[in-house]
């Protein structure tokens, strides 16, 4: 491949360059190297400020194009550096054609340079490609409709594609071969390459399936065990997901490891406005009795319960008359427990509050009894999602809970220190 001769340029180079050089006392073969260094020497120096010159103005160009559109695509473009790449292309172009003047006295190394400029080109093709590729990615991810899309993993695809034809192309320039017969020559060692390309190909099926299945986004809350990760995720990629953890540390996921192993992804519960409460205060269980009438009196009181008491009361005494129940042991007939009222207490206070969800489940249940007492479960959601908030509103409820615990006659349930036994022992010794 040959460039043109241009005439003007050719006699700048061929004739005026070695005239003056001949003037300053150069002849021979030293005229035809130091006319060759000059020329070089100048078309670089001339390409240098050519390239600084539209690269500047390509700039200036689309910024100025950028304040008159709506849409993000200039300004990604202007980030992702294209209007430097195009200003490339001209100062190539135009010392692709300058070679055979430079080189007139070096005929050996035209076709080389003409080779290396050709390279130069398809490596600058491949890059512009690969900027405007991740500017429309950019341009897709800023907009409602595809926030959280792993379109990263995609553009990564067609930039790798972008790369191999690029090489492609280099291996044809450099062999003189042509790319089909490179690629039949390559058939035999297609296992070879599909072994490479393993994590490529299985990352590329995963964001498939992962984007047309809406299992994860940008921005999701997600928890892999396996992998150590519980945070948000911060990018999905061809062959890795990054998730920040909520202690700020970085882990990365295998894109393919989403589809093969099993996940948790919060997204349900930030969606729903919602978040969940499922906390036990575990009562000893030595310290739940019947309530007399003196005790039930004191706990009237309490204003929370104070219509609840009543209404109970009534009831109660109501069934026992009607069953002429023997009240002289309080096991006989109905009966108030304190544990039973504060169970109604939790749910009064806990349930009923600013902060707790009232369109989601709310309930206080017993759970089942173990050798750890018994526990009593608050199970809530939140209207407020985020963790700091969440974090005050559960700390606020149970401060609360645990301090009027011991106005109900009832003892939380605590796996004895090391101090117990002995406070014990000298009490039984008193």
């Amino acid at each position: 491949m040959r460039a043109p001769d241009h005439p003007l340029f050719h006699e700048f180079f061929t004739e005026d360059i070695p005239h003056l050089l001949a003037r300053i006392g150069l002849a021979g073969e030293s005229l035809g190297w130091m006319t060759t260094v000059t020329g070089i020497a100048l078309v670089a120096l001339a390409l240098w400020v050519l390239t600084l010159t539209l690269g500047w103005t390509f700039q200036r160009m689309l910024s100025r194009i950028s304040l008159t559109t709506d849409s993000n695509f200039d300004n990604n473009l202007e980030a992702q550096d294209v209007p430097r790449y195009l200003a490339r292309i001209i100062p190539l172009v135009l010392g692709f054609n300058l070679i055979p003047s430079v080189l007139e006295h070096h005929p050996r190394l035209i076709g080389l340079t003409e080779k290396l400029f050709a390279i130069f080109f398809v490596v600058l093709a491949v890059r512009i490609a690969r900027a405007v590729l991740f500017a429309g990615r950019d341009t897709l991810q800023q907009m409602d409709n595809y926030r959280g899309k792993p379109l990263g993993s995609y553009a990564q695809v067609i930039s790798l594609l972008l790369y191999m034809i690029g090489l492609l192309t280099i291996f044809s320039l450099l062999t003189g071969r042509s790319v089909a017969t490179f690629l039949v020559s390559m058939g035999a060692a297609s296992a070879v390459l599909l072994l490479i390309f393993k994590d490529t190909i299985l990352g590329f099926v995963a964001s498939i399936q992962i984007s047309a299945n809406n299992m994860v986004g940008i921005g999701d809350w997600i928890e892999m065990p396996k992998y150590g990760a519980d945070g948000e995720v911060l990018e999905i990629n061809l062959t890795t997901v990054k998730v920040e953890n909520w202690d700020k540390t970085i882990t990365t996921v295998p894109t393919y490891a989403l589809i093969s192993d099993s996940f948790k992804n919060w997204r349900g519960m930030q969606q729903s406005g919602g978040r969940r409460i499922k906390r036990s205060i575990r009562i000893k269980m030595s310290s739940i009795r019947y309530l007399n009438d003196a005790e039930v009196d004191e706990l009237r009181r309490i204003e929370l319960l104070t219509d609840y008491i009543d209404a109970r009361r009534e009831e109660i005494r109501q069934y026992n008359a009607t069953h002429q129940v023997d009240k002289r042991m309080l096991v006989n007939g109905r009966n108030l427990t304190n544990v039973g009222l504060f169970r109604k207490y939790m749910e009064r206070y806990a349930l009923e509050r600013p902060g707790i969800h009232l369109e989601m489940s709310r309930m206080v249940r017993q759970l089942q009894p173990d050798d750890k007492g018994l526990p009593l479960e608050l199970y809530c959601f939140t209207d407020d999602v985020r963790w700091v908030p969440y974090e005050h509103l559960i700390a606020d409820i149970f401060d609360h809970l645990l301090a009027s615990i011991s106005y109900f006659g009832l003892e939380v349930f605590e796996s004895p220190a090391s101090i117990d036994p002995r406070q014990h022992m000298e009490k039984k010794s008193e």
